[in-house]
């Protein structure tokens, strides 16, 4: 690995102190502040332990100087390249900044400029230098089904690459359902036996990212974490980060009033649908998927599915493709979640609203402070 830290890096690209500064507030940012534990003995007005995380950015700043820059193996089996085109394609440049150029992606077979065995001799190279310290992404599922056939990349199959490629990796994150779960290519009858990557790894941790495809801010939130701590976050029994994945699509969703009103929308060209009212006949399953669609959404929050007034179709949970048709009406009942809708909303609006104008409140006091170095 280069000798030379993050910061060095961006010094050399000509970041001065207040543009890194920034940089460091915006990897706070994709973190999320709940990745980190609250401050032991810090409290609110009223004695209770506060939840703020105080000094993120100065934490991330003290890592960036002295750690150096992660190396990531990226390998694609079967998929459709949704979730880099996902990443790619963001709104936020600066999630694609961090993970294609604050991090080192050694080996990704769509975006690297090499083709065939030049490609392969790079990756096998990256696998020797940084064995015990790469990431590994993997995007789509794989499958050992008839040794392998249906996936295979430079004469060996995706099974064979995973298991050389997560010998050394230091921590595997599978991103979208395919990779997590099986996706699309799993649907039945299952056609080339494909299975998720958390199926297969046993002896490295794994992270999964569902999603189709997954939301890029979830992806680069968990290796910022990684790059800046070598940590990885608290996971549910399916291997998903729990601050991500830990409350239903339903619990935020803007037309849940209309769902406890007992309003449904029961054609797309209905009334109800021109109204905004609850797509639950429609078949969507927001009540069953747990994902942050609700609050992170897309396109730099602009709008998620529901939003735009198509079904869930809980692409984050296991086996999506055959939970019923898109547009069937949901047959089992569901539980009432906990809490009313309009304490959802508002616990969700504020610690959104709070983690919001920490990181300004911060990076605005860290430009001021590096404003005040550059001058003396």
């Amino acid at each position: 690995m280069a000798e030379d830290s993050i910061y060095s890096e961006l010094k050399k690209e000509g970041m001065s102190r207040r543009g890194f500064l920034k940089f460091c507030g915006l990897v706070a940012g994709a973190m999320s502040f709940t990745m980190l534990p609250p401050i032991e003995g810090l409290t609110d007005v009223r004695g209770v332990q506060s939840p703020v995380k105080h000094g993120t950015i100065e934490m991330v700043a003290k890592a960036l100087q002295t750690k150096q820059r992660l190396p990531v193996i990226w390998m694609e089996f079967q998929d459709c390249a949704g979730c880099t085109e996902a990443l790619t394609r963001s709104k936020s440049p600066t999630l694609v900044d961090l993970v294609l150029n604050k991090i080192t992606v050694e080996y990704h077979e769509t975006l690297t400029a090499a083709a065939g065995f030049q490609t392969e001799e790079a990756k096998l190279a990256a696998m020797q230098k940084y064995a015990g310290q790469y990431i590994l992404v993997v995007e789509g599922s794989v499958t050992d089904l008839d040794d392998g056939i249906y996936c295979t990349i430079g004469g060996k199959s995706s099974m064979e690459l995973l298991r050389e490629a997560a010998a050394g990796a230091a921590a595997i994150v599978a991103t979208g359902n395919c990779a997590a779960f099986g996706g699309l290519p799993r649907a039945k009858p299952n056609p080339t036996g494909a299975l998720g990557v958390y199926e297969v790894i046993k002896d490295k941790p794994v992270v999964n990212i569902p999603g189709c495809p997954a939301i890029p801010e979830v992806f680069t939130s968990v290796l910022a974490q990684f790059l800046v701590f070598g940590t990885l976050p608290e996971l549910d029994a399916l291997h998903r980060p729990k601050n991500f994945y830990g409350t239903a699509i339903h619990d935020r969703c803007l037309r849940r009033p209309f769902y406890d009103a007992g309003k449904f929308a029961l054609s797309f060209d209905d009334e109800g649908a021109k109204k905004g009212y609850c797509l639950y006949k429609l078949g969507c399953k927001g009540p069953t998927t747990y994902n942050s669609c609700a609050t992170l959404k897309w396109s730099g929050g602009l709008s998620f599915p529901i939003q735009s007034g198509h079904p869930c179709l809980g692409c984050s949970e296991p086996n999506f493709w055959d939970g019923g048709g898109f547009y069937q009406g949901q047959s089992a009942p569901i539980s009432k979640p906990t809490g009313t809708v309009a304490a959802a909303a508002v616990a969700a609006g504020v610690a959104i609203a709070a983690g919001v104008g920490m990181a300004n409140v911060a990076q605005k006091k860290a430009a001021h402070s590096a404003d005040k170095e550059e001058e003396e």
